[in-house]
């Protein structure tokens, strides 16, 4: 019998400490804010989120130099709000959501967007639009709950793409929570990508990105030409 695979957990640094959190599982919800909502053709009222997930192992750190991602010629950024769990359960209410929250960092959801178009015109799944390879980029941890308001930001070789704030978001951190656990039993290492301003835009080889939210440690990488 062959030996069995070791699996490592994926890990996220954790700002001021030399410990890493593990990531179990990354989910991330989709259109939470009004004005991205329109720039991809949907109705910004206040709907019920949906959600999708991406693996664990997509995570990658700040400073990363990625190959360009196979299979696209329209890769595109997100910048995002990423709170990770240090508690879980079912149905939690969005009173008790907030105390399950470890940390928070900013993110970057990269995105296969013809992929996800071709996917959504054809009516299947666009889980390789979403969660490919190295696709959620994540700055370090920031120990506590995130704040209700703050700037989020994403630029590309320097040039401001993406400029929004926290307080747009249509569901706040712990209505996305409370919602997300109806759905499935969250869990201590849990990731959630919370939504994306408007501005999202396309990447080239050779770019630099850089994310970042207001009193969190900014997320840079860059893609090899």
């Amino acid at each position: 019998m062959m030996d069995l695979p070791k699996v490592e957990v994926p890990t996220i640094a954790i700002a001021g400490s030399t410990q890493r959190f593990p990531v179990r599982r990354i989910f991330c919800v989709g259109q939470n804010y009004a004005d991205h909502a329109r720039e991809m053709g949907s109705n910004p009222d206040r709907e019920q989120p949906f959600f999708f997930s991406k693996p664990a192992d997509a995570v990658v750190e700040s400073g990363a130099v990625l190959p360009f991602p196979r299979q696209t010629n329209n890769l595109h950024h997100e910048v995002e709000l990423v709170v990770a769990l240090g508690a879980g359960g079912s149905d939690v209410s969005a009173q008790d959501a907030a105390a399950m929250v470890f940390g928070h960092a900013v993110g970057i959801d990269l995105t296969r967007r013809d992929l996800q178009a071709d996917a959504k015109a054809k009516g299947r799944p666009w889980d390789m639009a979403k969660g490919f390879d190295a696709s959620a980029p994540v700055g370090a941890l920031t120990p506590g709950a995130p704040p209700a308001a703050g700037a989020i930001t994403l630029r590309v070789n320097g040039d401001l793409r993406q400029n929004g704030d926290l307080s747009q978001m249509i569901w706040n951190v712990a209505e996305v929570i409370s919602t997300l656990s109806t759905y499935v039993a969250l869990a201590p290492g849990d990731l959630i990508f919370t939504g994306t301003p408007a501005g999202v835009g396309p990447i080239q080889p050779g770019e630099t990105v850089v994310a970042e939210i207001s009193g969190t440690a900014p997320v840079e990488i860059r893609f090899t030409a």
